[in-house]
């Protein structure tokens, strides 16, 4: 019996293997304790408790360095918003050296109402792209109003009231986008190409081919005034308004950095109690009225309404919000970088049309500037990923 009992094999083993180790077989620390024999090229849970310092002595384990990040004033004078402003400068002072008359408050004048309508529409875009979200019919909704505008106007109505019923009509344009993306959940790029065609069409049946150019002359020469001898547009007032509304909503209220989370991840804005859906709403209401003011001040700027005003300037306005440093994927952005990234472009183009280069040029230049500012900020973040990686490997040993 107790042969038999001996033979059994144990707990844990193959079959014939004896539970206590012989005389042949020496003890080791996992057999003794009944544990699995540890498997060839693994160390036991002793040899691991071997390397752990002693109770009351300090660990001396050698770790990698981190190599640390840029902080305090050295993030704000080489971050992206700053840079951005850097090239800026230099343009423009190459531009004066170069281009005749570019250095002058006629020019100054002349390229802020130019820029005036893509930065309004950049304001809410920014907010829009953020949030994870798009909309290509800023530029429809401007036309429309315009078009709208005319024939208000040519009918008999009254300025005041044609100018209220106008950005009513963006609101309305704007909340139809929002409640398409918003509630029912369609992409928002899908439904605003849809959109970008259905108000153009719509402007074109409100007014045809026609144009009406017989505007309240005090009204226009209003939106083309300057104030003194500086060459600022006076509407300028107005639109620093604007921008300091919006980067203060964007930067310093709780709603504006939801728009960060958002489009970090829906799931997780959901999580933390952000409304996803009404914060989308709120935000194509806010493109469709902008929209509608950038096409008001078209139409009085050029006293001319027509159904194809401010073509093409939804790839204006996206192009200089994404060279400001706002991401495409969303989560990203800021401001004063969309700032500096409209009046780049602007800048550029102004100083391409002192210089008599045509307007395929132009077109090409706007493209080419939209491709960079999408290429480029993935081929830095490579970058910088590369030399962090290097970094870390070459550090020394504390």
């Amino acid at each position: 019996m107790s042969d038999r009992l001996d033979a059994q094999p144990g707990p844990g083993t193959g079959s014939g293997t004896p539970d206590r180790p012989g005389r042949d077989q020496p003890e080791t620390g996992s057999t003794a304790k009944g544990t699995h024999m540890a498997a060839p090229g693994t160390r036991t849970s002793e040899e691991k408790g071997a390397r752990r310092p002693a109770a009351g002595k300090a660990d001396t384990t050698r770790v990698l360095a981190v190599p640390k990040g840029r902080t305090g004033a050295a993030r704000i004078l080489l971050g992206r918003d700053a840079i951005m402003i850097y090239v800026l400068v230099v343009v423009v002072l190459y531009a004066s050296l170069v281009i005749p008359r570019f250095a002058s408050p006629v020019t100054v004048g002349f390229l802020l109402l130019d820029v005036i309508p893509t930065l309004l529409i950049a304001l809410p875009m920014t907010l829009v792209i953020i949030s994870g979200e798009i909309d290509l019919s800023v530029a429809s909704i401007a036309g429309l109003t315009s078009a709208l505008m005319g024939v208000l106007w040519q009918g008999g109505m009254p300025i005041a009231l044609v100018l209220v019923v106008c950005v009513l009509a963006g609101l309305v344009a704007g909340a139809f986008n929002g409640m398409l993306i918003a509630y029912l959940g369609l992409p928002s790029l899908a439904v605003t190409i849809g959109t970008l065609a259905l108000f153009r069409g719509l402007a074109l049946v409100v007014i045809g081919d026609n144009a009406v150019a017989n505007f309240p002359p005090g009204l226009t020469s209003f939106f083309t005034s300057k104030i003194g001898g500086t060459g600022i547009p006076t509407v300028m007032v107005g639109v620093v308004v604007l921008i300091i509304a919006f980067a203060v909503v964007l930067h310093f209220t709780p709603f504006g950095r939801g728009l960060f989370a958002l489009g970090y991840s829906k799931e997780a804005a959901t999580f933390v109690g952000i409304d996803v859906a009404r914060s989308k709403f709120l935000l194509y209401l806010a493109t469709g009225t902008v929209s509608a003011l950038a096409g008001i001040y078209w139409t009085l700027r050029y006293s001319s309404a027509r159904s194809d005003n401010a073509s093409g300037l939804e790839l204006a306005v996206i192009a200089a919000v994404l060279l400001g440093g706002v991401s495409i994927f969303g989560g990203k952005g800021s401001i004063p970088g969309v700032l500096a990234g409209v009046l780049l472009i602007g800048t550029i183009n102004y100083a391409l049309k002192l210089d008599r280069v045509s307007e395929v040029v132009l077109i090409i230049v706007t493209g080419s500037l939209l491709i960079l500012s999408v290429v480029a900020p993935n081929i830095a973040a490579a970058v910088q990923r590369a030399r962090h990686a290097r970094q870390v490997r070459s550090a020394p040993l504390p």
